[in-house]
């Protein structure tokens, strides 16, 4: 992955970047620890970090060297290597550096132009090599193989809670290193709120119950929304979930590649808006998800982004 750092960087008349996001970080130099940051110019393509993970960079990091910051103080080290490189224009995260960083930089007499990068290494992330495909199918595999199970258990009498650990168990138990977000299980009256936090509130019989929950799968996440009733469902809850089934089912048959991104918001929008709901569906159609839960592109009415193959997103309409 240093060719396309290296890409950006000449894409952008740059001379250094400073990499500070932690996904971008791992993305392209393959570094998982959680402290450090990358360094990268034509000269030199760096993984900063402390001596904690001095033995980790070298295990991990093939196309980048290893640089231990004992004393962690990333500005001096990095202020050093642009005086080495001569570097002028240098590009950083604007969207994750942290204001006091920007401000160390500035204080200590820089005389480089700070360069804000926007989301030009986030957009590295959209086309998926197989690899990643493969390691987004496993951790989804998992999360079906969970729901599969809580079919199984739920029940009148059981609490949003006791789901909520469960799904976790589960997925934890069939090979998942972690939780991709906090799992949402919300019944009756909570599931109306898209990141409810489950509660000791016991299931009832006639209860909607959505479950929005995902894991990671060596670095790659999976997210997955699905809401059952309990018991016998009324006519109006198979309704409203046959809309939003039907939603989703426009919006894919749309979804192909070469089409702007908007296009398959729009679509689930409308069957969404024509059933009388529109108003109850307020937020974007779905995102792209890969080291992190929220990557770029999106579904959403905004992003005109063309679609391309191997980019990887959610279709998840909902009514609330």
């Amino acid at each position: 992955m240093k060719e396309k750092a290296l890409k950006v960087l000449r894409e952008n008349g740059l001379d250094a970047m400073l990499i500070t996001d932690r996904f971008n970080r791992r993305y392209l130099s393959g570094f998982t620890g959680s402290a450090g940051m990358l360094y990268v110019s034509e000269k030199r393509q760096v993984v900063l970090t402390d001596s904690r993970y001095e033995e980790q960079v070298k295990r991990e990091c093939c196309d980048f060297d290893g640089f231990c910051v004992r004393d962690r103080d990333y500005v001096v080290a990095c202020s050093r290597m642009m005086e080495e490189d001569g570097a002028k224009r240098v590009g950083f995260e604007d969207e994750t550096i942290l204001l006091k960083e920007y401000l160390d930089y500035e204080n200590r007499g820089i005389q480089e132009e700070l360069i804000g990068l926007g989301k030009s290494v986030n957009v590295l992330r959209a086309l998926k090599e197989t690899w990643e495909i493969e390691r987004i199918r496993k951790a989804e595999e998992i999360g079906d193989q969970a729901f599969a199970h809580i079919l199984d258990i739920l029940r009148p009498g059981i609490t949003e809670r006791e789901i909520a650990i469960e799904l976790d168990y589960t997925m934890l138990r069939l090979g998942a290193e972690r939780l991709s977000f906090d799992t949402i299980a919300a019944s009756g009256l909570n599931s109306a709120l898209p990141h409810a936090q489950p509660t000791d509130k016991k299931i009832e019989s006639g209860d909607f119950v959505t479950m929005d929950f995902g894991c990671v799968y060596q670095g790659y996440c999976s997210d997955m929304t699905r809401t059952v009733v309990i018991g016998h469902a009324s006519a109006i809850q198979k309704a409203v979930y046959d809309t939003v089934l039907r939603a989703q089912e426009a919006a894919l048959a749309v979804a192909g590649p070469g089409r702007p991104a908007s296009e398959a918001d729009t679509a689930a929008r409308t069957v969404i808006a024509d059933a009388g709901y529109g108003e109850f569906f307020g937020h974007a159609l779905g995102h792209s998800l890969g080291l992190f839960m929220h990557e770029e592109p999106g579904y959403g009415p905004t992003c005109h982004t063309i679609v391309e193959p191997t980019m990887l997103m959610t279709v998840e309409p909902g009514i609330y």
